[in-house]
């Protein structure tokens, strides 16, 4: 009997604590963990009941535009980092995904230089450099064959007889070969 009660007991604190993540998924918002950033840092971000299977997030604290794709739960999730340059204060976060526009707010704090009554000696460090475009890496031509979709292409006519041209010389050379050692005398 006091098993049943635990397991009853176990069951409702499980209940009221999943209704909690519900509740907040319900409203729609954009979630920016953590919600206080210093520069340099990485958010993540977050934003369910959006129609579509991917959205932007953009806000002047980012280095870039974040890429939101649907996670396993559903909710659209992705990530981005404030600038280095970043000055402190909140920052509006915009999420587009389809028509809507849904909007959460990020706060940028610097942390504290180090324990009271630290010193300092010599200059301050500078902020560590931030990207601001991609990379140009190169890859000559090859961002158009990647973004080729290799299931829909599928391999051409010019495939199809080379492979066909192919199996037959080496189905040719089965049959020569296994000819050849059934005359040979034993």
């Amino acid at each position: 009997m006091g098993s049943l009660r635990v397991t009853l007991s176990a069951l409702a604190a499980l209940g009221a604590v999943s209704a909690v993540p519900a509740a907040h998924a319900a409203d729609g918002g954009v979630s920016v963990g953590p919600s206080t950033a210093a520069p340099g840092d990485d958010v993540a971000l977050r934003v369910s009941g959006c129609p579509g299977r991917t959205a932007t997030a953009t806000s002047p604290a980012f280095v870039a535009d974040a890429a939101l794709t649907v996670g396993e739960d559903g909710a659209l999730g992705g990530e981005s980092r404030v600038r280095s340059t970043a000055k402190d204060g909140g920052y509006d976060v915009r999420v587009r995904c389809g028509d809507t526009t849904r909007t959460g707010s990020v706060t940028v704090a610097r942390r504290a230089a180090g324990p009271a009554g630290a010193q300092r000696h010599g200059a301050p460090p500078s902020p560590a450099a931030s990207p601001t475009a991609p990379v140009r890496a190169g890859g000559g031509g090859a961002t158009r064959l990647a973004m080729v979709d290799a299931r829909e292409a599928g391999p051409g006519t010019a495939h199809t007889v080379t492979g066909l041209v192919l199996a037959g010389v080496a189905a040719t050379a089965v049959a020569l070969r296994s000819a050849r050692r059934s005359r040979r005398p034993r």
